[in-house]
């Protein structure tokens, strides 16, 4: 007797609230805790795909995710076709307070770490002017790694954000006591910027310019990662759009005009010439020629006819065509294609599993070794001010994150810029592996041209001049949307200038005017 496996679905969630690599990471780790449960979480497009086998909810994962303190939901598909244009830029809004915080980190952080560093601007009584412009920093500007320190340290976790949190926190605080209760705030204090390594008395120096400038080079750090995210997610709304927005459908008799999304399996369609095929499907009446480039990468328009499929989102280059819906919505070619790139962002290659499981470690690690710092500096009887100092420098150095954040960014634009220029790229592992390719092997011509033909010569029966010839086919060829026939009118048009004019023209299909 045998015994059937139980089936596995997968499911894909959204989640919220994640900062850096390590927020992933303990995504990931609480997710696959859960019996029968197999879970990815991917940092750059926060999104978790997970493999269930067995009866577990989706309201069990989300709930997982959410008492692991993040938020998750189950993403809303995206239906092939242009975007409505209601005026509203939902990922301008999403870096617009990043945006606000990262212009006034620059602004103030400037001219304190200008200050800090170049003794001739250290006026009298400069170090309060720098308190003043470091505290909007420390405290607005780096609000999201204070509030997400804050969350994480609720559930006992540790992530980048809270180096950071404790890193700029340790230097502003430290500055505070220096200037209220130790000598830094004397009049005629001065900051010397020296290139050697000397022990001074740590309540005579202030880190406000460490504070400052930290903070804004890690919210630097993080609105042009989301501009990449945003970049990379636009190949994807691109291709989704490609799609025909209305499609005229055969109803009763009569040709009514409708939005994509209310056609369904078995419908008759017309196609028009010039128009975009709505969806894909099997011709029942007409003929002509589709352009089907933005597939193939071929500039030659395929011949079809009854019974012949075609694909959505591809243009109908010649005449009238009856079709009959086969597949809609995200049965159809380009949502699938779309579903390719998208999976190819979600998933995870080699370096980024390394990168991730570092990052997980990486922060506790940092928090011990400051401790420690503290601990032998205090063994060593040199006081709390030296001990202080040194394990606010440790916690300072290991602030940027770039460990879990440039991996997943690098996939992900890369997948995205290959999906703008027409190179689907099924994972990221495949990207990867490309720097073992020694050899490219190309089907068509169609990969590597610009997809327009040009008239490259011409020959002539005896008796008639290539002038003659060219000017008798240009003016025939005018009249047709064919791209050949554009090949050979142009470059009539170009040599000889003026075409005649043509009379009773008639286009057959699959053999030309």
């Amino acid at each position: 007797m045998t015994t059937q496996a139980p089936a596995s679905t997968e499911v894909e969630l959204q989640i919220g609230g994640m900062t850096c690599a390590s927020c992933a990471a303990r995504i990931e780790k609480k997710l696959n805790r859960m019996d029968g449960v197999t879970a990815t979480v991917n940092y750059a497009t926060e999104k978790a795909k997970v493999n269930v086998t067995g009866a577990v909810e989706v309201a069990e994962l989300i709930a997982t995710v959410e008492a692991t303190g993040y938020t998750a939901a189950v993403p809303r598909p995206a239906a092939p076709g242009p975007a409505e244009p209601d005026g509203h830029d939902e990922p301008a809004d999403e870096l617009a307070p990043l945006r606000q915080r990262l212009i006034t980190a620059l602004a103030l952080a400037v001219p304190v770490i200008a200050m800090a560093m170049v003794p001739a601007l250290q006026f009298d009584n400069w170090q309060w002017l720098s308190l003043t412009l470091a505290a909007p920093v420390v405290t607005y500007a780096a609000w999201p790694f204070h509030r997400a320190a804050w969350t994480n340290a609720r559930h006992g976790a540790a992530t980048m954000d809270t180096l950071v949190s404790l890193g700029t926190g340790a230097a502003f605080l430290w500055s505070l006591w220096a200037l209220f209760f130790g000598h830094a705030g004397m009049p005629g204090m001065r900051h010397g910027f020296e290139f050697t390594i000397a022990r001074s008395d740590g309540s005579s120096n202030i880190y406000l310019e460490a504070a400052a400038g930290v903070t804004a080079f890690i919210l630097a750090g993080r609105y042009f990662e989301a501009r990449s995210k945003r970049t990379a997610g636009a190949a994807l709304k691109a291709l989704l759009q490609l799609g025909a927005k209305d499609v005229t459908v055969l109803r009763g008799g009569t040709e009514v005009r409708v939005p994509v999304a209310e056609l369904t399996v078995g419908e008759l369609f017309v196609v028009r010439p010039g128009e975009k095929i709505a969806t894909d499907g099997v011709v029942v009446e007409g003929a002509s020629a589709v352009d089907a480039s933005m597939l193939t990468g071929e500039s030659v328009p395929v011949e079809v006819g009854v019974g012949d499929t075609v694909t959505g989102a591809t243009v109908n280059a010649g005449g009238r065509l009856v079709v009959r819906a086969a597949r809609v919505g995200a049965d159809t070619q380009l949502a699938r294609m779309a579903k390719l790139v998208e999976d190819a962002q979600s998933g995870k290659a080699a370096a980024q599993r390394l990168a991730d499981r570092i990052s997980a470690v990486f922060v506790p690690v940092v928090i011990t070794l400051a401790l420690a710092t503290l601990g032998y500096w205090l063994g060593t009887g040199e006081g709390w001010t030296a001990a202080f100092t040194a394990a606010v420098a440790v916690l300072i150095i290991a602030c940027p994150c770039a460990l879990g954040l440039a991996t997943p960014t690098a996939l992900l634009v890369g997948t995205g810029r290959g999906a703008q220029l027409g190179v689907l790229i099924k994972g990221p592992e495949v990207l990867e592996n490309t720097r073992r390719v020694d050899t490219v092997v190309l089907d068509k011509t169609g990969t590597v041209t610009t997809g327009r033909m040009t008239l490259l010569a011409v020959r002539t029966a005896e008796g008639v001049t290539e002038e003659e010839a060219l000017r008798l086919a240009g003016a025939v060829e005018h009249a047709s949307e064919h791209p050949i026939a554009a090949a050979v009118a142009t470059a009539a048009a170009e040599r000889l200038g003026t075409l005649p004019a043509v009379e009773g023209f008639e286009n057959v299909p699959g053999l030309g005017v």
